[in-house]
């Protein structure tokens, strides 16, 4: 019975966290003159939270991995949503399908720049140490 209790309020703590960081983004969002959307800004919140400690992530993992575990089932709602916005979609087709090329590869050569700059450095680093 000790350790039912105990299981039930290790996720009931987790997704109250979860929850607190959520609703405190949200009220953040309404108040801040730019338009960020309340649940970035409480996954923001949490991960400064569990960056400083504050937070433990022992307290936050059970829920977070129930939520991740079960992700895929907690989309399709907003998929059959979108279904009822085909009309809308189709006309846009070209700009959503040229926006998701451009970005990509953007994307792309943003990483691909950033990680070859890295290794130089990090070559040249090992370069001037062997020395």
């Amino acid at each position: 019975m000790r350790t039912a209790l105990s299981v039930c309020w290790r996720y009931l703590r987790a997704f109250i966290i979860l929850y607190l960081c959520l609703f405190i983004g949200n009220g953040l969002s309404t108040l801040l003159p730019i338009a960020i959307p309340g649940s970035i800004l409480g996954m923001l919140l949490l991960f400064a939270l569990l960056v400083a400690r504050i937070v433990p992530v022992k307290w936050v993992q059970p829920g977070s991995y129930l939520l991740i575990r079960y992700m895929a089932l907690l989309f399709v709602p907003i998929s059959v949503g979108v279904m009822d916005y085909t009309d809308i979609l189709l006309a846009q087709f070209g700009p959503i399908v040229v926006s998701c090329v451009v970005s990509t590869l953007l994307i792309l050569v943003v990483v691909g720049y950033g990680s070859q700059r890295l290794h130089d450095a990090h070559q040249h680093q090992e370069e001037s140490g062997h020395e």
